[in-house]
């Protein structure tokens, strides 16, 4: 089942939430997933509106989604949440700096969740990808390159290929599975090993 809501207005989270544990009764797992970029300035040409964006949807959604779930989530017998930052966090780079500030904002955030819900049994994780073939990876590679889709640079990324969501979400699955049932409080890149942008 699908719902929609924009992650950085709480109150439309409140009726998204309300409508999915009136449809579903419970959550086990919590993916905080939505993202946006920024406009590739530098921070001093950077309009405050569009960081306040970005934190918006990187570190408020994720906080909103947070305060009315997890507290359901504690009354599973195993919870998990997962946020998606990115490689970006690695090393600061010029005129990435509000993409990068927020996701480090969203790490932290996802750092201490993980210290406080220790005590609860949820597992707190991080996924950090590289550049991935989504819409989102085609519109950077045409900015910075001038390619037409991040596929483009398939020949020159770690086996052969640019990260896929798929590969992504095989993490996050494992992050949630019995098998990573004593990993909380990590961060895994995905990017093949060394980003091919």
């Amino acid at each position: 089942m699908a719902y929609q809501a924009s992650v950085d207005e709480a109150a439309q989270v409140e009726v998204m939430v309300a409508q999915i544990l009136a449809d579903l009764g419970r959550v086990d797992i919590l993916v905080c997933n939505a993202g946006t970029a920024s406009r590739g300035q530098s921070l001093v040409d950077t309009d405050p509106a569009e960081l306040a964006g970005l934190f918006g949807t990187h570190v408020l959604g994720t906080a909103h989604l947070c305060r009315l779930l997890v507290p359901r989530i504690r009354q599973q017998e195993r919870g998990d949440v997962v946020v998606i930052s990115s490689i970006a966090t690695r090393r600061a780079s010029a005129n990435g700096g509000p993409y990068m500030m927020t996701k480090a904002a969203l790490e932290a955030f996802a750092q201490t969740l993980a210290l406080e819900e220790l005590q609860h049994g949820i597992h707190v994780n991080i996924v950090a990808p590289g550049l991935v073939a989504t819409d989102m990876g085609d519109r950077l590679v045409r900015a910075v390159a001038g390619l037409d889709s991040a596929v483009a640079l398939d020949d020159r990324s770690p086996f052969g290929h640019v990260c896929r969501p798929e590969e992504v979400a095989d993490v996050v699955a494992f992050l949630c599975s019995a098998q990573a049932g004593y990993v909380s409080g990590q961060k895994i890149y995905v990017d093949g090993g060394g980003s091919s942008f």
